[in-house]
């Protein structure tokens, strides 16, 4: 029996070697330092936002977040960790563009509604509904009192 455990083994290298085994996929999923949505490196401590994966720059040492199986079909190809997927079904953005107060589907899904479940406006930002194509619900404050119209209810140029 000891003999039949060892050849086996050996069989089970040897197939793992010569890849006819499929290897264990790797957990890519992390959070970047700034708590976005982000993918793991091989070195297992880099971890760079899910926007510069496929951006035809490697950012991780052994350019595994540019490698051809997981950029050969996007999104598809992509672990959906790093997609969101906006109304309209032909239309993704990468997870970390989700929530990041611009509108990034071009309809605003990715900004509002029960999808994106984005925390309310920040301290830096004036929550309501812009006439800028750039935002959907807040607008940055620097835009408040600059004698242009902003919000639908001009709120920028009188209450902000």
């Amino acid at each position: 029996s000891a003999v039949a455990l060892l050849v086996l083994m050996a069989a089970v290298g040897l197939a793992v070697a010569l890849g006819l085994l499929q290897r264990v996929p790797v957990n890519r999923f992390c959070a970047t330092s700034k708590n976005q949505t982000g993918f793991l490196c091989d070195d297992r401590v880099t971890c760079i936002p899910a926007s510069q994966v496929c951006d035809r720059a490697s950012n991780c040492r052994n350019g595994e977040d540019e490698q051809e199986e997981l950029c050969g079909d996007l999104p598809h190809s992509l672990p959906g960790h790093l997609v969101f997927r906006c109304s309209n079904p032909s239309a993704w953005v990468y997870a970390d563009q989700r929530c990041n107060r611009r509108n990034d589907c071009g309809d605003c899904s990715d900004e509002m509604g029960s999808l994106a479940s984005c925390p309310l406006c920040g301290s830096g930002w004036w929550s309501c509904s812009p006439v800028l194509y750039e935002y959907c619900s807040c607008i940055p404050r620097r835009l408040c009192r600059d004698g242009v119209q902003h919000c639908h209810s001009w709120s920028d140029e009188y209450i902000c």
